[in-house]
């Protein structure tokens, strides 16, 4: 297996359209004839070239995370989808494999999900081998454009080696549209207590469930959501899953992107916990809850089929903002996930809320260093002992560029005014701030990248993922107020840039 830091060399054939997409950028991105590879993170997943949104299909069988994504082969911008696809053993290192879905005769592939089909109820596996199934919405751009409102609707792929290579079903699509405009992002489970799959799907603002026996034929359940959470914009990506709480208590968790409507404009993902009875998803509370309260973490959701053994809910996220994502500073690729995390539920002032916390398999990139210099590949910094207080911790680095973050006992804030490269789209320079719920601010855990920073506060309580651009790596921190701990760690993985 070539992890992914030996074929990012491909990335340096690529340079599409970097003069047309420099026209709203300032004159340090003007010049950057790397096409962006210095901003290209050195521990969070990035496509080798061209452009990436939705992680899509992520599933785990026989030793292999897989991860596909929303992909544009040809072009840095958004464009006709196609279904990348890179694998890992530890998620932490990545194998880049060849596009898994193109395009064809029934439109893009958008969004969707994939599972493994133990039983085979599909009817694809042969020869004792369970089929691979993904579950994606075909989006006919040709219909679009004429002004019809059919243009999105569900349909199943089928893998019998490892995702390696796909075969389309025959029978396409196997949920017909209704009749609504947005249709789309199915996210399939098995539902063990009725022997079913149980499928999520955004439409319009809201979800609908959709039951099968077999992938092929399925039938409407319920909604949920036309009055609950936010609509400030179209739902899209969704997830259900159960999570148990801190008592083995179950609790069933429903994702749902919306863009725009985030708490820092824009894109983001928000999220609801209730039960599930096989038919209808019951919300506990009236909350609208953010899993992040950052501008970048958008059209997050779960891996399938983590072994029991292991028992985890694994999630990752899209690391931009659609105000932005077509406008940052690098040319030769676009986009990057978040790190892997785990999801857990934890009861914050009483109420059941969603803990995000970085995947323990992350250690192994982290050595910790004393001193306050921040590595130029990446860093960690943990800082405890809070207690509650007003905290301020900057970065910065020797171009007099500095990103501010500020903690109170009420709000977090970050300001990235100053943080480098910023007028490539005026929403990029606002300061973020958020009125948190956490009842003390105790730690702080704070993943730097080259052009990212992942904020966990009382070891994810709250999660605030942020893009950066600066023209040189930040060097320094400074932390004032208070007399904390403090652990700086420095990531000792391969230098992605230099390669």
């Amino acid at each position: 297996m070539k992890p992914i830091y030996y074929l990012i060399l491909l990335s340096i054939l690529f340079a599409c359209n970097q003069e047309a997409e420099e026209g709203n950028t300032d004159s340090s991105a003007a010049v950057d004839v790397g096409g962006g590879e210095r901003f290209r993170p050195a521990f969070h997943f990035t496509p080798p070239s061209a452009w990436m949104n939705d992680p899509n299909g992520m599933v785990y069988y026989e030793g292999e995370y897989h991860l596909f994504y929303q992909h544009y082969p040809d072009d840095n911008v958004w464009g006709p989808m196609h279904w990348g696809h890179a694998v890992s053993v530890d998620l932490v290192n990545w194998e880049h494999l060849p596009i898994a879905l193109y395009p064809d005769s029934l439109g893009y592939v958008f969004s969707g999900s994939a599972v493994i089909d133990w039983d085979n109820t599909s009817g694809f596996g042969k020869d004792g081998i369970p089929p691979m199934v993904a579950i994606f919405t075909h989006h006919d751009p040709e219909m679009e454009t004429a002004g019809f409102d059919l243009f999105q609707y569900q349909s199943v792929a089928y893998s019998l080696d490892k995702g390696r290579n796909w075969a389309l079903y025959e029978g396409n699509p196997v949920l017909d549209n209704p009749g609504i405009r947005d249709f789309r992002d199915p996210k399939v489970f098995w539902y063990s207590q009725e022997s079913k799959w149980v499928m999520t799907l955004a439409v319009k603002d809201r979800v609908h469930f959709y039951t099968s026996a077999d992938l092929k034929s399925w039938e409407f359940l319920s909604e949920f959501g036309a009055d609950d959470g936010a609509h400030d914009g179209v739902w899209e990506c969704p997830d259900l899953f159960m999570l148990p709480d801190e008592d083995g208590d179950e609790k069933w968790v429903l994702l749902v992107s919306v863009n725009p409507g985030g708490p820092q404009g824009g894109s983001a993902t928000q999220y609801f916990i209730g039960q599930f009875d096989g038919s209808e998803f019951i919300k506990e509370d009236d909350y609208t809850r953010w899993l992040d309260v950052g501008a970048d973490n958008y059209a997050g959701v779960t891996w399938s089929d983590i072994p029991a053994e292991d028992g985890r809910r694994l999630f990752i996220g899209w690391m931009s903002n659609w105000q932005y994502a077509r406008d940052v500073p690098t040319y030769n690729w676009r986009s990057a996930m978040t790190i892997p995390q785990e999801l857990r539920i934890t009861y914050v002032k009483g109420s059941p809320e969603v803990r995000s916390v970085p995947v323990n398999e992350l250690d192994t990139l982290f050595v910790p260093k004393n001193g306050s210099k921040l590595a130029s590949s990446g860093s960690k910094l943990s800082i405890e002992g809070i207690n509650g207080s007003f905290i301020t911790v900057q970065f910065s680095n020797g171009g007099g560029e500095e990103v501010t973050l500020m903690v109170s006992e009420t709000h977090i804030s970050l300001d990235r005014s100053k943080s480098g490269i910023v007028n490539f789209h005026p929403d990029f320079k606002k300061i973020h701030r958020f009125k948190h719920y956490m009842e003390v601010v105790k730690t702080l855990d704070v993943y730097i990248d080259r052009s990212s920073l992942e904020i966990f506060a009382n070891g994810g309580e709250l999660l605030m993922t942020e893009l950066v651009f600066p023209s040189e790596p930040y060097s320094d921190y400074t932390v004032s107020t208070g007399d904390f701990k403090i652990t700086l760690s420095h990531y000792t993985g391969p230098d992605l840039a230099e390669l």
